[in-house]
């Protein structure tokens, strides 16, 4: 979703293919033997196989509002931490049967320690460093948009700026233009081209 995201906002055009995690195509591993999704093969051969380093990509490439040119040092350790820590915890707490040596309740407290990071950053501002939108909200959003939905009532009262923030980052025009379903790829066929108006 935030690849795609940079994508859309650096109006990248690509060949999109649509794949079911649960019946992954063998060109996937060809292309990184992870075997895990966003995948970017350029035109060079080279590949980018996390979804951050589509969107440095995509924003080296354009990036008209400069979403990724201060505070970069702030912006590469918040985004890091959430990858690394907040997204190991909200597996957790999305998937707490899987998690049973501690309890639903304990998972909660987890994640809100980090959501609760997040709301402080927004009182100072519309998004997490200041009244523009940069490269943080968007590497953001779809792991606080995963949580959200596990409790919407909950985290709504709980985290009242960081719901605020999402419900403006979900309205978006940029949210909805990659929010289109895509007809499955089949292997040894051409995807299907996105470009951006």
């Amino acid at each position: 979703m935030r690849a795609r995201m940079a994508l859309a906002y650096s109006k990248v055009p690509y060949e999109h293919r649509e794949i079911l995690l649960r019946d992954r195509p063998q060109t996937l591993y060809d292309l990184s033997p992870k075997g895990t999704v966003p995948v970017l093969q350029l035109d060079n051969g080279s590949v980018h196989d996390e979804s951050v380093d589509i969107m440095k990509w995509a924003l080296e490439k354009n990036d008209p509002d400069q979403w990724y040119k201060y505070n970069l040092e702030h912006q590469d350790r918040l985004v890091t931490r959430n990858d690394e820590i907040f997204k190991r915890r909200l597996d957790r707490y999305k998937y707490h049967i899987r998690y049973p040596e501690r309890s639903f309740e304990e998972h909660r407290t987890d994640v809100s320690e980090i959501l609760n990071e997040y709301n402080a950053l927004l009182d100072s501002g519309s998004y997490m460093f200041g009244e523009t939108i940069c490269f943080t909200d968007i590497a953001l959003m779809p792991f606080v948009r995963q949580c959200a939905h596990v409790d919407l009532d909950w985290f709504n009262t709980n985290f009242p700026g960081l719901a605020e923030w999402l419900n403006n980052l979900k309205g978006a025009e940029l949210f909805k233009s990659i929010m289109p379903k895509y007809d499955l790829w089949v292997e040894g066929e051409m995807g299907t081209l996105v470009t951006w108006a």
